[in-house]
């Protein structure tokens, strides 16, 4: 405003919203690079070589609906200081609790094999094999962890994701046409089963059953307060805005690459990716610049899945579980931990080629969602404060969105399938 002047006390109130959104700032930006995992940049790039840029504006619809169910996490947390699977069994039952664990329990076991599977390809990408490269992931991934508290994770976890802002330049490095891509992106060929295949997978890779558990997980461990609302949603809102144009930013490139020159290839792994992109971006770029993405992508997804499974896994068993405790006082949370990412690398390591269901994972999220919404809906509604539950149109809208997209991603997997 011309003419206006800074006081010192409007200055220390500015100060003091920057310190608190940086306080809060972290469990939403870290869930949303893990969702732009190695799986999803897969799913992305393989729809964009097998349909051009059919597939854009579904990862722009997406940006809202994946706030939306976040945002639900960030309330659920700050409101009433529990993890989901806690607060599930506190307010259902702990039937319905292990319910929600073994869905997330198969979420997790699919998700590491992606992850691990995509350090490999990098790994491979320079001569590595991967019985030396998963080592040095795990043991990076077990020692962040176990010799940290939760800031230092959330600090870890951010560094390598940001890697993922190497897409961008892939994305500008292979020149789509914009005429192409404003024409292709309204092009929606639902009819078409493939089409509705990787519309599910898509929808799949957006929305995991392991990013509720770790964000509201991490939300209370932070131990948010009501105060810290606004700015835990902006944290949320930042996250699912870049995530979304990660994984669209990965579709182009590979749309105005490999799509354009052969709309028939398969992309099944990181080196097959990177090596369709050298003639474009050059051997030593590509390799480089995807490389990191995918390293970015897929370790912080192994911290964030392995943790969600380890809180979640607590919170309905009751063991004692914070990343502010000593692996000796909850020996249970950090052990958990460390047989995720053991066993991950392990399973990876003597079955190679389980890298090729990448996309197949994803569509076993979309058939998972009903589960992870509703429950995620019934809390929001149930567990709540009464000024901050679900109600009146707000809780129509999600509740139309949600089905909408469960509807969208169970059809499409199970059509497919070849199963309707």
């Amino acid at each position: 405003m011309p003419g206006a002047v800074l006081t010192p006390e409007s200055t220390l109130r500015t100060a003091s919203r920057v310190r608190r959104f940086l306080a809060v700032f972290g469990p939403g930006l870290v869930v949303m690079l893990a969702d732009t995992d190695v799986g999803s940049v897969i799913t992305a790039g393989q729809s964009g070589v097998q349909w051009g840029y059919r597939l854009l504006l579904l990862q722009l619809i997406l940006v809202p609906i994946l706030y939306m169910v976040q945002e639900l996490t960030v309330r659920l947390a700050i409101f009433t200081g529990r993890g989901h699977g806690e607060l599930i069994r506190d307010t259902f039952g702990p039937i319905w609790a292990w319910v929600s664990a073994i869905g997330l329990g198969i979420a997790t076991v699919g998700a590491l094999l992606t992850e691990f599977s995509g350090v490999a390809g990098v790994g491979e990408l320079y001569g590595l094999p991967r019985y030396a490269s998963l080592p040095i992931a795990a043991v990076a991934l077990l020692v962040v962890v176990l010799t940290g508290s939760y800031r230092r994770v959330e600090r870890f976890a951010i560094a390598v994701g940001l890697f993922e802002l190497a897409f961008f330049f892939v994305a500008w490095a292979a020149h789509p046409d914009g005429s192409a891509l404003l024409t292709g992106a309204f092009d929606i060929p639902y009819r078409n089963p493939d089409y509705l295949y990787l519309s599910a997978a898509n929808i799949g890779a957006v929305i995991m059953p392991w990013m509720v558990f770790y964000q509201q997980s991490a939300v209370a461990d932070k131990r948010l307060r009501p105060e810290h609302l606004a700015a835990a949603r902006w944290d949320t809102a930042i996250g699912a805005l870049l995530t979304q144009l990660i994984m669209a930013a990965v579709l182009i490139a590979c749309a105005a690459t490999i799509g354009r020159g052969d709309p028939n290839a398969t992309l099944s792994s990181v080196g097959q990716m990177a090596q369709a992109l050298t003639p474009f971006l050059g051997t030593t770029m590509g390799n480089l610049v995807f490389g990191l993405g995918v390293l970015g992508a897929g370790m912080v997804a192994a911290i964030v899945v392995s943790l969600a499974f380890a809180w979640g896994l607590g919170e309905v068993t009751g063991y004692r579980r914070s990343l502010e405790m000593h692996p000796l006082e909850a020996h249970w949370f950090y052990g958990v931990y460390a047989l995720c990412v053991v066993a991950g690398a392990m399973v990876v390591a003597f079955w190679p080629n389980l890298v090729s269901l990448n996309v197949a994972v994803q569509v076993m999220n979309a058939f998972m969602l009903p589960i992870v919404l509703g429950f995620l809906i019934a809390l929001a509604v149930k567990a709540l404060p009464a000024a901050y539950r679900l109600r009146g149109v707000y809780l129509w809208v999600v509740i139309v969105v949600a089905g909408v997209t469960c509807t969208l991603g169970v059809y499409g997997g199970l059509s497919g399938a070849g199963l309707i």
